[in-house]
């Protein structure tokens, strides 16, 4: 397949778990961040400022913008984003969070295609 055949477009999958120390460092800063947003219309600020202070995930998720992630890329242009947060329990020795059983599964996949 040449170069003008294939898609130009990348979906690029982040997946992070995060401990937060201090939930009220979080939500301080969400708010801020809310507060400093400018396109943001007054009634959506207000929902916004109450969500932020009664969960700290959804906080998290106002301060973790994919635009940062990939802005200073050369050559790549954010066109599409969404992202959600949630409470999760975490045990890092469980295989529910082997990391790496999504990158088997692939090669499992090229090897079958190859």
């Amino acid at each position: 397949m040449s170069t003008e055949e294939t898609s130009r477009f990348v979906r690029l999958r982040v997946e992070l778990v995060v401990e937060i120390d201090h939930e009220d460092a979080v939500a301080k800063a969400a708010l801020e961040r809310i507060a400093d947003d400018p396109e943001m219309p007054a009634d959506e600020q207000a929902h916004a400022e109450a969500v932020v202070t009664e969960d700290t995930a959804e906080a998290l998720a106002y301060l973790v913008d994919p635009f940062d992630l990939v802005s200073e890329v050369p050559g790549v242009e954010l066109v599409q984003a969404s992202w959600s947060s949630e409470r999760i329990d975490y045990d890092p020795d469980s295989p529910e969070w082997d990391l790496d059983e999504d990158d088997e599964e692939a090669d499992d996949d090229e090897e079958a295609v190859g």
